[in-house]
């Protein structure tokens, strides 16, 4: 098994984690806005998360299942961006570059999860 810093998504993850985190950071401090900017860093930390749990998987089935809740999570974290860039909360500028790096992530994570369970 590779080292985590050499796998793309462990380190595209837990990269796309430090902007949530930090995207949080500023709407908090700068926006006092709790809500939304809370249930992204939940979603957009358990992306990472769960890629490293799957990584440490005792089975196919067990790396597939944390797999698809990574993308699940994902798919969540664009539902926020979504709302945030909406309610003028964040600029249309930092609603893209966020969006890019989460769409980056579902594509890759579609294709491990399918590719998991489609050779079980």
């Amino acid at each position: 098994m590779k080292a985590d810093y050499d796998n793309v998504i462990a380190v595209r993850s837990k990269e796309f984690a430090i902007k949530c985190i930090r995207l949080y950071q500023y709407l908090v401090e700068s926006k006092k806005e709790f809500v939304m900017s809370k249930q992204l860093l939940k979603s957009g930390t358990s992306i990472g998360a769960n890629v490293k749990e799957a990584l440490r998987g005792q089975s196919r089935a067990d790396f597939g299942t944390k797999m698809n809740i990574a993308l699940k999570e994902a798919c969540e974290s664009e539902y926020w961006f979504d709302l945030l860039v909406e309610t003028d909360y964040i600029s249309q500028e930092r609603y893209c570059s966020m969006l890019t790096e989460c769409k980056g992530l579902i594509r890759i994570l579609t294709s491990i999860v399918k590719s998991t369970f489609n050779h079980s």
